[in-house]
This record gives C-alpha cells, structure tokens and sequence, in this order.
C-alpha cells in the first residue's frame, strides 16, 4: 500500500513546510529592526533543517547553524536536503544534535524556533530559561522568531482539519488533528496523519504534546530573559491575496490564525 512507500518527511515538508516564504519573512523582519541585511542563522528544533538549507542557498555569503536532538531526523536532512545542495553552498551549513538549551559560537543574526517547536517547554520557568540562552546566542544585533498560532477554532478538540496536498489517485492529504486540550493548564496535544489515494494512512506520523502559549505570554518571557523589546507581525492581506506580514498592536479576533513573534535583544 502506498502508506508504507511513503517518506513521512516528504509527506511534512510538502505539507507544512514553506522555506523560501520563511526566509522572505526573516529578511523582511531583520531589515525592519536593523537596516541590514542577515547573514547567519540558527535553526533550533531544526528537524530536517530545510530552512536553513534554503538559507544559504539565497545568498553566497549566509550560514546556518541547525540543531535538533532527533538523530533520525537530523540524518534524514543530510541525506535529503542537505545531499541536494551543490558542495560549496552545503558546507555553510552546520548541523548539530543537542539541546536546543545549549550555547554556541560564534553568535547568530536570527534565531528561529519555527512550527511553535517551543510550546514543548511547559513552564514559564523553562520557556524564560531557553529564551535567555537564545539571548546569549544572538549578536548584538539580533532577533529571535516564532510562529505562533490562536483563535477559538485551535482550542477546539476532537477537530481535524484536512487538506489535499498532491492530488489524484497517486496523492495524499494532510491531517492536522486537534486531539486534546485542557483549559485548566493549557495541554495541548496534537496529531498529523497522512492519508493516501489508495486508501491507506501513516497514523501519527508526527505528534505533539505542548503547552498553548499565548502572544502576551511569550512576550512578557521575552522581556524577562532580557529582550529590549517584541513586535507582533500579523499577515494584514486579504484572504486571496500574499501574505502581508506587518507589525502590529492590534489585530482582528479571527477564529484562526497565525503570526510571528519576535524578540529584538
């Protein structure tokens, strides 16, 4: 059956990953706060490091750092993204497996911990101690950013939202099942499943048991682990329309949605 040919890793980078439109978005941040262009970049909870691979592709002169504590997944990349770049832009990629709760040198531009990788830490205590260690890893000049999502719609549970990703009978759709919260602590757990053209399913082929942070929450962790400040950036286009990625103080109460969360050190 076409579940047990299938690559989950594929199946993820099809189905939730953008990198270039990542990429797009920390530049356009980066500029905003600095007036310069980012040239290094440290992916943390980096899995198959696809953004930082799409990182040093765009510009000669950039590099990333990945780190993920995941051996699977980190030798996945390097078998099939990292393989995919020619020799002289690949060795501008570093990839480490430790804890993302670790110091590294040199310093970086941009931190990103992407696909709200973070809400793994449970308590203010533990987010607050990772975003001071981001701090020390960031240059003078530098941002930390996470996405975030929110709306009465993500608190909902025993929801699956499903999308076609490759169409026909030789396709596949994506699964993003809301399976648990609890309104008292903010558990969260999280499911994806795949489901192919004949039929058959990876069932939890990744899954995800976090803390539902929310904007404000972050921002006030940010502040205490040293950040000067935090900018909200909320896509303000229309539905049809690219994403306008535009710092906010305000935004609409839609039922669902996404945003960056950025920390200026």
């Amino acid at each position: 059956c076409q579940a047990e040919l299938a690559d989950k890793f594929v199946c993820y980078q099809q189905s939730v990953q953008e990198p270039d439109h990542e990429i797009e978005v920390f530049d356009q941040i980066y500029r905003e706060a600095f007036k310069s262009k980012a040239l290094t970049l440290r992916e943390d909870f980096c899995g198959t490091f696809a953004v930082s691979c799409e990182w040093v592709k765009s510009d000669k002169d950039r590099k990333a750092l990945g780190i993920d504590i995941c051996p699977d997944t980190l030798q996945w990349g390097v078998e099939n993204n990292l393989g995919k770049l020619k020799p002289k832009v690949a060795e501008r990629v570093e990839v480490l497996e430790q804890d993302v709760r670790t110091k590294t040198t040199p310093q970086v531009d941009i931190l990103a911990a992407q696909n709200f990788s973070f809400w793994i830490f449970k308590t203010r205590e533990e987010v607050v101690n990772y975003f001071r260690i981001a701090y020390e890893n960031l240059n003078d000049k530098g941002i930390m950013i996470m996405d975030m999502m929110g709306g009465k719609e993500c608190y909902a549970s025993d929801v699956t939202d499903k999308r076609t990703i490759v169409k026909g009978k030789k396709g596949f759709k994506y699964h993003w099942e809301q399976a648990y919260f609890n309104p008292v602590n903010a558990d969260c757990s999280f499911y994806i499943h795949f489901k192919f053209g004949d039929g058959s399913k990876i069932e939890k082929a990744f899954e995800y048991h976090w803390r539902f942070w929310t904007i404000v929450e972050v921002r006030e962790m940010l502040a205490e682990a040293g950040f000067s400040k935090s900018l909200v950036y909320w896509d303000v286009a229309d539905e049809d329309e690219d994403a306008d990625w535009q710092s906010v103080d305000e935004a609409p109460n839609d039922d669902s949605w996404l945003s960056y969360v950025v920390g200026i050190k």
